[in-house]
């Protein structure tokens, strides 16, 4: 059973910064991209941060500048620094990994359950 385990969500104020985390576990063949989405109350999730297994990155443009994914293959988690943070920035961050178990031939979306992010004085 995949899993995947968002951490380090919180409440921060304007300009600070927060640095999330998400593993994978279980029986994980292979992990091509790794990437957050994000969903703030009343809005679409959409997507934050992408990289891929070589490491490339894309950022949606209000992020670019302040937000950093990596991700460490040997650990399976991605991550993500999150700088100058905004009150537009408030919401519910998800990991998303497309990934190859053990068990299957092909590879599949998995999420985590989400992290809340709140950005206030």
């Amino acid at each position: 059973q995949v899993q995947l385990v968002e951490s380090g969500g919180g409440l921060v104020q304007p300009g600070g910064s927060l640095r999330l985390s998400c593993a994978a576990s279980g029986s994980i063949f292979s992990i091509d991209t790794m990437a957050w989405y994000r969903q703030a109350p009343g809005k679409e999730r959409e997507l934050v941060a992408i990289i891929t297994s070589g490491g490339s990155t894309q950022y949606r443009d209000s992020v670019k500048g302040r937000f950093t994914i990596s991700r460490d293959n040997a650990k399976n988690t991605v991550y993500m620094q999150m700088n100058d943070l905004k009150p537009e920035d408030t919401a519910v961050y998800y990991c998303n990994a497309v990934l190859r178990p053990h068990d299957r031939l092909t590879y599949m979306d998995y999420w985590g359950k989400g992290t809340l992010v709140t950005v206030s004085s």
